[in-house]
């Protein structure tokens, strides 16, 4: 488990955002804190995978034990000023050769995924990804918490042009995604994303964070 510094925290956030200047970003350090409490490294290479703005990718590189990060994203919508690598793909082959990083992140993406792409984005990452894939999503009970979830999505998401067509995931599918492409899931902490009335309109449980640790072998 590591141990990340608030205020160190958002001082980088607002350094590339300058709405967290006086924004506070709530959500992002919840994110943030429950990744460092499963967190295995020290990484010395690390894939985030849609990486989006790479804020967030800046942040593990910058306050998390994880040496160099790469995002990768099918668009170049990444901030100006990263130290991060970037890099833009078809979004079917990772271009990157087997076992090339020790660990992978894939936060708030998959949902994005189109469903028969995901098996396929899974096994990639398994390729080239040789040590724990850290994930950040959703978890959906059904029509109500997807209303609940495309909400969220336009809220966090329009701001920095981000994906909004989302298919939101139940448990047993994320059980299934882990047992085909190989991996172990090892949940992560319960968070408070929310609080008040935001929370009883948009749960805590909608979230969900998850170590996925690789197998033997795929199936």
């Amino acid at each position: 488990m590591t141990t990340l510094s608030k205020e160190a925290v958002r001082a980088t956030l607002a350094r590339h955002i300058p709405l967290y200047r006086w924004y506070p970003p709530r959500y992002q350090l919840a994110m943030l804190e429950a990744l460092a409490e499963v967190w295995e490294g020290p990484h010395q290479h690390l894939l985030d995978i849609g990486g989006g703005t790479g804020i967030i990718a800046q942040v593990l590189q910058d306050h998390l034990p994880a040496g160099r990060v790469t995002a990768i994203d099918v668009e170049n919508r990444f901030l100006p000023n990263l130290s991060i690598d970037t890099l833009t793909y078809d979004g079917v082959k990772l271009p990157f050769a087997d076992a090339s990083f020790d660990a992978a992140t894939i936060n708030n993406v998959l949902h994005h995924v189109p469903v028969q792409g995901r098996k396929p984005l899974f096994a990639e990452i398994r390729r080239v990804v040789r040590g724990p894939l850290y994930i950040k999503d959703h978890l959906s009970r059904g029509r109500l918490d997807d209303a609940r979830l495309a909400a969220l999505d336009w809220i966090g998401n329009t701001p920095f042009k981000g994906m909004v067509r989302a298919d939101y995931l139940a448990a047993g599918e994320w059980a299934e995604l882990a047992r085909h492409a190989g991996y172990r899931i090892e949940p992560g902490p319960r968070k408070i994303w929310r609080r008040g009335p935001f929370a009883l309109l948009f749960p805590n449980r909608l979230e969900t964070v998850m170590k996925w640790m690789p197998q033997q072998a795929a199936h």
